[in-house]
């Protein structure tokens, strides 16, 4: 089905996820009011995965203009029908990015999140007609089941990565470890902002539903929000659930 077709004008969902995005917003704001931060520095990205172009397109009327998705295969169809009717967001890709599908997603995506090697930024480096935004992944609570690159290894392959063609090293980017407390993981935060800082990046990719607002006070520039604009999703996702 496409975009043109879908109930993207239905106004009661419009409603409840502008209701949901100032909410953030507004989180954001007192988050950065804490940390004597301006909330223009801070980009609120939706990821929306798993979830229809429908709602997409709701979410784009209501306002919110940054999107994320995981998986370059589910995206692609969706983003495509959107550019058809007209909605063209920017997309970030916050998942994990495999060397074979590097060709579609400079393709789809604006921003790389979660690049995690040289060989995979060597291959976007080789495949991109233009410079493309990434960001370094780095595994900073060093989880067996999570991807990015190990911290002590993470300030050589930066400069790497860096050097590559058109490849714009814009930051780091981290997935904290799920925790009841989001103070548990404000160590993590610290440790990429510290990396960050070191490096003389730009920006910081971390924080989502459970934590994002320790992030901001942190210093995250870009906060990854899936669950609290879009609600629950029918099943757990990958990884990077948000």
């Amino acid at each position: 089905m496409t975009v043109a077709a879908l109930p993207a004008g239905d106004a009661a969902e419009r409603r409840v996820l502008a209701a949901r995005i100032a909410a953030v917003r507004a989180r954001i704001e007192a988050a950065c009011a804490r940390a004597g931060r301006d909330p223009g520095a801070v980009t609120l990205v939706g990821v929306s995965k798993t979830h229809s172009a429908a709602t997409i397109a709701a979410a784009h009327a209501a306002g919110l203009r940054d999107f994320g998705e995981n998986r370059v295969q589910e995206a692609g169809p969706k983003i495509e029908s959107l550019r058809a009717a007209g909605v063209s967001p920017v997309w970030h890709l916050v998942g994990h990015l495999q060397t074979n599908k590097v060709r579609a997603a400079l393709g789809l995506f604006a921003i790389l999140h979660g690049v995690d090697s040289e060989r995979l930024a060597a291959a976007i480096s080789r495949a991109a007609p233009r410079p493309v935004r990434v960001f370094l992944q780095v595994n900073v609570a060093e989880e067996a089941s999570k991807h990015g690159a190990d911290p002590a290894a993470a300030p050589a392959l930066a400069e790497r990565i860096a050097r590559l063609p058109n490849v714009d090293l814009a930051g780091l980017m981290t997935v904290a470890p799920r925790a009841d407390n989001p103070e548990d993981v404000r160590p993590v935060f610290q440790r990429l902002r510290m990396l960050r800082d070191a490096l003389g990046l730009r920006d910081l990719s971390m924080g989502m539903t459970d934590d994002f607002e320790v992030a901001v006070e942190e210093r995250a520039t870009l906060v990854r929000v899936g669950r609290a604009i879009f609600g629950e999703r029918p099943a757990a996702g990958a990884e990077e659930e948000p």
